[in-house]
């Protein structure tokens, strides 16, 4: 820039641009699963799984690829490769006549299956999947150990003492809610019997009180009916006195 010259700033729209390409529209890459290990034992088969998740729908053109690392190793080669809609196992290695297509593309699954196990089997599988157009993304590995028999896993152990831990829990759970709920309902019969022994407590004076007064003018007539009988018997008595009075 020569001396004096005016300084130029960078055009507005050249922002606007670069801000719309790193944030608006980011590069969107494809992302594979697999396990982080499986075990088999030897003479058996094992199944390594693949899945991938893309922003794409799944292409005609989607492609499986997998790669084989021995244990120990520096190199990795390629043993299977699926691409428009045909599986082809690579003819070099010992996995040759071994490798089952297992994979679903539709279901976004590439899996493969080894049969026949062997100690030489030891390594890593990478499984590595291209979507037209997502293409971008990083592989996915799975390692495996082949025993002469699978040892059970400290995971699976774990997994079941704390589930038959929660299943006990569980259980006494109920059983306390069981129990609850018949002791309240024993309670709630017992204050239902209590309150209608007491509305019949209340009532009841109500009713002997009504009956004495029904009792009460009954009373009185027998009191009338014999005081006036006895004035009637002490009126004969009396007459017949002076009657025999007057006969002397």
């Amino acid at each position: 820039m020569a001396p004096g010259a005016p300084s130029s700033s960078p055009s507005p729209i050249l922002a606007v641009l670069l801000f719309s390409s790193l944030v608006l529209s980011p590069a969107q890459a494809i992302v594979v699963y697999t396990d982080r290990e499986v075990h088999g034992a030897v003479g058996s088969r094992v199944t390594l799984h693949c899945s991938f998740w893309s922003s794409e729908w799944v292409s005609d053109d989607i492609s499986f690829t997998w790669r084989y690392q021995p244990e120990g190793g520096r190199d990795a080669i390629s043993i299977f490769h699926y691409a428009k809609g045909q599986p082809y196992i690579d003819e070099v290695g010992t996995f040759k006549e071994r490798i089952q297509w297992v994979g679903d593309p539709r279901w976004k699954d590439g899996s493969i299956v080894i049969h026949n196990l062997d100690y030489s089997d030891n390594g890593t599988f990478t499984c590595d999947v291209k979507n037209p157009p997502d293409i971008v993304g990083k592989t996915s590995q799975v390692t495996l150990y082949v025993f002469e028999k699978v040892p059970t896993r400290y995971g699976v152990v774990l997994g079941a003492v704390i589930g038959g831990v929660l299943g006990v829990v569980l259980l006494l759970l109920l059983l306390f809610y069981v129990v609850r709920y018949c002791w309240l309902r024993r309670q709630a019969a017992l204050q239902r019997r209590l309150s209608a022994m007491e509305k019949g407590k209340l009532h009841k004076p109500g009713k002997d009180a009504s009956k004495r007064g029904r009792q009460t003018p009954v009373l009185y007539a027998m009191l009338d009916h014999s005081r006036s009988t006895k004035a009637v018997s002490e009126k004969k008595a009396k007459g017949l006195g002076e009657s025999r009075k007057d006969k002397k």
